[in-house]
């Protein structure tokens, strides 16, 4: 008796066992989609064994996580440090407004949203009756004067 090369596998002639072409023939009652759709189904479960052992083969030592766990606590160390810093120097500082009339540009430039263009015509339009007037000659917006009207005064 002569054995098939693979499983389901006939010759194509029957009674013909000269000829050595195996012909398959897929079992009775199976479509060609169902044949593929097993294929498939046989292809998911393996890809999901060689992506989870891909992903685990990773394990961090004991060694590296206290390293990595001491370097984020000295960022957060620093952080808080210049967090600390900073609001020390805020409540030092003077909160009294800036007076246009008479401060420098550099100060006049500390105050928030104004450009280096607008402290140089604050300056040009000396003297200020009020500090309305910046709006009113239009030096600054009123957007930009409701920034900065509780840190400016106009003394003469």
């Amino acid at each position: 008796m002569v054995s098939m090369p693979f499983p389901g596998a006939r010759w194509s002639k029957p009674g013909m066992p000269g000829r050595a072409c195996a012909v398959y023939r897929q079992p009775p009652g199976t479509s060609r989609h169902q044949i593929s759709m097993l294929r498939v189904c046989g292809l998911i479960p393996l890809t999901a064994v060689l992506l989870l052992s891909a992903c685990t083969d990773h394990r961090d030592n004991p060694e590296e996580i206290r390293r990595r766990t001491a370097q984020a606590t000295e960022t957060m160390r620093q952080d808080t440090k210049a967090v600390v810093d900073g609001v020390r120097d805020g409540m030092k500082s003077d909160n009294r407004p800036i007076d246009i009339n008479k401060a420098s540009r550099e100060d006049l430039l500390r105050l928030p949203g104004l450009t280096e263009h607008e402290a140089d015509r604050i300056v040009d339009g000396r003297p200020y009756d009020s500090t309305q007037d910046l709006v009113s000659r239009r030096i600054v917006s009123g957007a930009e004067y409701d920034k900065i009207r509780d840190r400016i005064s106009a003394e003469r």
